[in-house]
């Protein structure tokens, strides 16, 4: 079976935030399981978008929401490890674009993981994909467009 590579750009990360590994992260293998480094990504997205004053739902209901998620393990984290999330973003469309994540352990330096969350632009009250606010495209000027 063919494995999942991810890579990306270092120019595309713009913001780094830290989360630290709790005992209720840990699965019967004592490392890190998989659906809390889904929470830990989603947590580093939000804040993210945070940083950058965007709203995950806006007062007009135009918020962003989650179309696919791509994770790739290098190593095991353990209980109590303090681990750095580098957040970017790459390949806008006319919709969306993709999240991008680096997780390195914060003492080490050790890749963790790399992930990659596909996101679209989404009306709530219209219940459909709206194309991506102008205003979001200029905050990242350096992000590359890809069509469609």
């Amino acid at each position: 079976m063919a494995r999942l590579h991810l890579e990306f750009p270092e120019d595309q990360f713009y913001f780094t935030t830290q989360l630290t590994v709790r005992i209720t992260d840990i699965n019967s293998g004592k490392h890190l399981a998989n659906d809390s480094m889904i929470s830990m990504i989603s947590e580093a997205r939000a804040r993210f978008l945070y940083q950058f004053g965007i709203e995950e739902v806006s007062v007009n209901d135009v918020g962003i929401i989650v179309t696919d998620l791509a994770t790739t393990y290098r190593r095991e984290a353990f209980a109590r490890e303090t681990l750095v999330f580098e957040v970017g973003l790459m390949d806008l469309n006319k919709y969306g674009g993709d999240i991008i994540f680096r997780i390195t352990k914060a003492e080490s330096g050790e890749l963790v993981a790399l992930a990659k969350s596909g996101f679209v632009f989404y009306n709530f009250l219209a219940a459909k994909v709206t194309p991506m606010p102008e205003d979001f495209r200029l905050r990242f000027p350096g992000v590359n467009q890809i069509e469609g």
